[in-house]
């Protein structure tokens, strides 16, 4: 046991020191070796180096953004950051010829405070304001002869070629299934129903809870997939229809399931073969062929029979055009999250470091001064880990990179070389952005070929000493003490929000429980019109569908919002938690909360299940609901968060009736 002692590392250090796995993205790795390589190549035969700069540039920071998901996701994810890139270039470049020194940080830092609180809305918009951030550092620290409009053009058209690359090449599940029209799309639905195969593997067992919260991560990826941007606001056609009808049909087996991993009760193996079935379904674009009922002799089984025969039926019938069960955020609700705790936190950091590295970088250069807070920016982004894992990951990886670079500067020729290496780095992003560290490294070799095709062969090793100024000037800005109740405020705003989402959920089945059919939607809203979740949420539960399926339309959305809010906090949490003490202690008893809200959610999701089956909740389902909510009630008296009470869900879990 000692020597275990011994041998486990801080979480810090630990965090810095693990990196993700799977399959190398050999088609992600294809675009990226087509991407700023070739537009480099012709720039330079062109007799316009700077212009193929900015246009390998583009690509790069977009080769960054490229991850894997459907090529609706691959627009938003792509062409939103490149967007506000090309925004910060054009306001660095004007800002850099016509502003002093003490203007363009007061401008930058003011810059740096909008482009963080925009970042908590999502990790799309925190793509937007990182692009943002480091393009408006370019645009003012860079030296290149064209103007600024011509700048923001060259870095679209880059972005741009990578963003085309990926909706034209052909991907491994395309050609799996003979359809050009999905890629990702095909895959995530079908992980969905292996995702559900899983957890009925896994009920009864220690595993259960591992497998639930991967259920939740493929029904979030198979609903942004197919929930990307659109000319019309409804599946146009029949083959799209089908496999958004086949997304539907998983929801009541997902919710199934989870009841029976509550319950804990083993199932027999052949429960989990019908919707590895319906995978294989999915994946090859086929008939689901005979499917195997599971018994029916408790309320969960019961409902996942019935669940794989509606789903059977839908896979042979084709699917009808409802919208997803999706979340809808309203302007207002990206205002408010911008606003809120944890984008105001986000946004004070990011503006404190990056207006204290462009006011430094400017007193230490006359030019090329933007890697400074260009670095800063990537070294504040919580989305990339714990603070001092980012620090370290980012100090080795820099002198590495370096390093590299210096080895190749001397012994490739120059320019044909360094067009190659560019390449080169272009196609091991895909994989390096596995580990931070690794990242760091190729971006900083292709970056520096960059800038010596641009005309600086003298910035290999400064960049060493301005990415460790950068790094203490994070660390120092992320140690400053903030005013009262504003220290993990990202954790509080996530925990808040799936805390708000988990008693709308409770709430609605509590009410179907009182009046059974009374309510078409959430909270007597008709399912048509929509309802609003907490914090401007607007949750889709599509057109009028036929029968019982109204009622249980606006419930599906609703526990999706609940579990996806839940994954999001578990997330923020597990970054907080590997911070140093110092800042983790700030959050310290969010995980506690986050696992009673799990059971919670569960435990409504068990309750659902089983009115659908007997019209009444049992006892035990209400006395653990009672004892989760005294739990939670508990925890907002000790822990200093802003967690939401439910007064609606208590008064109806005292109703009398409710219960069989």
């Amino acid at each position: 046991m000692s020597r275990r002692a011994v041998l486990t590392l801080p979480p810090w250090l630990a965090h810095a020191l693990r990196a993700q796995r799977g399959p190398v993205p050999w088609n992600a790795v294809l675009r990226g070796a087509l991407a700023g390589g070739p537009l480099l190549l012709v720039a330079v035969v062109s007799g316009r180096p700077s212009v193929g700069v900015l246009a390998a540039l583009g690509a790069m920071l977009a080769g960054i953004n490229d991850r894997p998901g459907s090529r609706r996701v691959a627009v938003q994810r792509l062409g939103v950051p490149a967007l506000a890139g090309a925004v910060g270039l054009l306001v660095g470049t004007y800002a850099g010829q016509y502003a002093g020194a003490v203007v363009l940080t007061l401008l930058l830092t003011a810059l740096g405070l909008l482009a963080g609180a925009m970042s908590a809305v999502g990790p799309v918009a925190s793509g937007a304001g990182t692009q943002l951030l480091v393009a408006a550092a370019i645009g003012a620290g860079m030296p290149l002869p064209e103007p600024g409009w011509e700048r923001a053009l060259a870095y679209l058209a880059g972005a741009g070629w990578l963003l085309a690359l990926r909706l034209a090449l052909p991907t491994p599940a395309i050609l799996t299934a003979g359809d050009y029209r999905f890629d990702g799309e095909r895959d995530a639905v079908a992980a969905v129903y292996d995702a559900v195969a899983a957890l009925l593997d896994a009920v009864g067992t220690p595993d259960a809870v591992t497998r639930r919260a991967a259920l939740t991560a493929a029904l979030d990826h198979a609903q942004d997939a197919l929930a990307g941007p659109r000319l019309r606001r409804f599946a146009s056609s029949s083959a799209e229809r089908r496999l958004h009808a086949q997304y539907t049909a998983a929801l009541p087996l997902a919710e199934a399931a989870t009841a029976l991993a509550w319950a804990g009760d083993a199932v027999v193996g052949r429960a989990s073969e019908g919707p590895r079935r319906l995978a294989t379904a999915v994946r090859g674009n086929t008939g689901t062929g005979p499917l195997p009922a599971p018994a029916r002799s408790a309320p969960a089984l019961r409902a996942l029979d019935d669940a794989l025969l509606r789903a059977a039926e839908t896979f042979d019938r084709g699917g009808d055009p409802h919208d997803l069960h999706a979340r809808r955020r309203t302007l207002g609700s990206l205002v408010r999250l911008g606003l809120g705790s944890g984008g105001r936190e986000y946004g004070l950091r990011v503006a404190l470091s990056f207006g204290a590295a462009a006011a430094v970088a400017q007193a230490l250069h006359h030019q090329h001064w933007y890697w400074l807070p260009a670095t800063a920016v990537f070294l504040v982004k919580p989305d990339l880990g714990p603070l001092v894992s980012r620090v370290l990951c980012r100090a080795a990886g820099t002198v590495l990179g370096a390093v590299l670079f210096a080895g190749f500067a001397a012994l490739l020729p120059r320019p044909e070389g360094l067009i190659a290496l560019v390449a080169v780095s272009g196609a091991l992003i895909p994989v390096a952005t596995r580990h931070f560290a690794a990242q760091t490294a190729v971006v900083t070799v292709l970056v520096l070929a960059l800038v010596m095709v641009g005309g600086d062969p003298q910035a290999s090793w400064s960049r060493i000493a301005e990415t460790l100024l950068a790094c203490a000037i994070v660390l120092i800005v992320g140690h400053l003490p903030m005013p009262r109740g504003q220290r993990g405020g990202g954790v509080r705003a996530r925990l808040t929000e799936a805390g708000t989402a988990a008693h709308a959920y409770l709430a609605h089945v509590l009410r179907e429980a009182r009046t059974p059919g009374a309510f078409p939607g959430a909270g007597g809203v008709p399912p048509s019109s929509g309802a609003s979740t907490p914090n401007g949420v607007t949750v889709s539960v599509g057109a009028a569908l036929p029968g019982e399926a109204d009622e249980r339309a606006a419930r599906w959305t609703l526990r999706r919002e609940a579990y996806r809010s839940l994954a999001g906090a578990r997330a923020a949490i597990a970054v907080s938690g590997a911070e140093l003490p110092a800042l983790a202690r700030h959050t310290e008893g969010t995980d506690e909360i986050a696992a009673l809200l799990e059971r919670l959610v569960d435990t409504t999701t068990a309750c659902a299940v089983h009115l659908d089956d007997t019209g009444r909740l049992g006892r035990h389902h209400t006395e653990r609901l009672a004892a989760l909510l005294d739990e939670l009630a508990c925890h907002r008296r000790h822990v200093a968060l802003s967690l939401p009470a439910s007064p609606v869900a208590t008064d109806l879990l005292r109703e009398p009736g409710l219960t069989v």
